[in-house]
């Protein structure tokens, strides 16, 4: 059912609709190297079939993962014997290209750069972590989108009228639940709904009629338990690390549940999830309340010790104790605050009074002689310098523990501004 001409294709309108930017590069004849990314079954070796006819090229295809350096030198050869001796370019469909190495993809450079050879490429993964730069700034690149339940519709529904291709020739009556039950659970993947359409009606013996009966039951046999798109280097293993950050973030313990079970079904390593947990337990919900960070370690310790699926549990516990975790990021602030002062200002020399007096000569050299120890106090607290020039970096906020935090320091320095003008006025 492979489309033959792009107005066969269905989906992807952002780059193939009227006066989309594919389409208009298409119609001014002059096709430059492309990268197609996107998930599995969208319809990006559709597409490069679908060039070879509207640029009238020759049009060769390979994979990846089987296309060695001599192969390529071998087709960029024959592509410039053939514009020289015909004026035809060649287009070179390459599946899977992140799987080139540097070396293979430098093989690529000059002929793109040239435009004698069409490079078009297809792959799941997104082609800035995988593509290397000199070959990025020489293509359009262009992001295919998972297929919406309506193009799955049609693109069934286009498999059981055509006799040639499809299942035309067959006798197949399928009930509009079943038709929605593919649409809804295919992922945006046409393969994958093709698939279990074949596996469905061709398994499905016929009724007294001759007619095959595609009902709901039979689409979800066909089916079967869907497989996550995951790519655990490429762009879904850092957007649904992303969403899990910051819908703890954002207090929302049902997303962060969500994306955790998804990163955990498609096989993420759950020390990278407590990982995430911990740095959000410190940046986001911070001195608001400490033991979310304790939680997170404890955790981790738990989960190499019980491992999964059982481990899951502790997962879940620690990330929603997270989410729903009162939110402070003052120690965060604080930390860039310090930094920037230290990039921005003179390093201060360390005070006198606090310098170490551990060794004989400390007094003669006038170290540690003023200092006060907070503990001849019954608080705890003298007032004294602790920094040449005094910076405030912390301000800590009236959320959860930091609420007690913010209060004592105000105290504190209360105390401290009353306590030196009380010595200011005995002078």
């Amino acid at each position: 059912m492979r489309p033959r001409s792009l107005n066969d294709l269905i989906g992807q309108v952002h780059i193939l609709g009227k006066d989309k930017i594919l389409r208009r590069v298409i119609s001014s004849g002059q096709l430059p190297s492309l990268i197609l990314y996107g998930p599995p079954g969208t319809g990006k070796t559709s597409l490069g079939y679908c060039l070879k006819e509207e640029a009238q090229a020759d049009f060769v295809r390979i994979n990846a993962v089987s296309a060695k350096v001599s192969d390529l030198r071998r087709i960029i050869e024959q592509a410039e014997l053939t514009f020289q001796t015909q004026n035809n370019k060649t287009i070179l469909f390459i599946d899977e290209i992140h799987r080139f190495n540097r070396v293979q993809q430098d093989v690529l450079l000059p002929s793109t750069e040239e435009g004698r050879l069409v490079m078009v490429g297809a792959t799941v993964y997104n082609p800035f972590f995988s593509v290397i730069s000199g070959l990025i700034s020489r293509c359009l690149i262009l992001e295919f989108k998972p297929l919406d339940s309506s193009d799955i519709k049609s693109i069934i529904m286009k498999a059981l009228s055509d006799a040639d291709r499809g299942l035309g020739k067959y006798s197949i009556d399928i009930d509009p639940e079943a038709l929605e039950y593919l649409a809804a659970n295919s992922q945006g993947d046409a393969r994958r709904a093709l698939s279990a359409l074949e596996v469905g009606s061709l398994s499905t013996p016929p009724d007294k009629e001759g007619v095959i009966c595609y009902t709901k039951k039979v689409a979800e046999e066909s089916l079967q338990k869907k497989a996550h798109y995951y790519q655990a280097t490429g762009d879904e293993h850092y957007d649904m690390a992303s969403a899990f950050i910051k819908s703890m973030r954002g207090s929302d313990p049902d997303a962060t549940l969500y994306w955790m079970v998804r990163m955990l079904e498609a096989g993420e390593d759950p020390r990278f999830i407590v990982r995430r947990i911990a740095i959000c337990a410190s940046e986001d919900v911070g001195n608001a309340d400490p033991r979310a960070l304790q939680l997170a370690h404890s955790t981790l310790g738990v989960c190499e010790l019980v491992g999964l699926p059982e481990a899951e549990l502790n997962l879940a516990q620690a990330a929603v104790y997270v989410a729903c975790a009162p939110k402070s990021n003052a120690v965060y602030e604080a930390l860039g605050k310090v930094k920037k002062y230290i990039s921005e200002n003179p390093d201060q020399e360390v005070p006198l009074h606090l310098r170490d007096s551990s060794y004989e000569a400390a007094e003669g050299l006038g170290r540690g002689i003023s200092y006060k120890y907070p503990h001849q106090e019954p608080t705890g607290y003298i007032d004294q310098d602790y920094m040449q020039e005094k910076v405030t970096f912390y301000s800590p906020k009236a959320v959860g523990f930091e609420k007690k935090i913010k209060q004592r320091l105000q105290e504190l320095r209360k105390d401290a501004v009353f306590n030196r003008r009380k010595e200011k006025g005995k002078e």
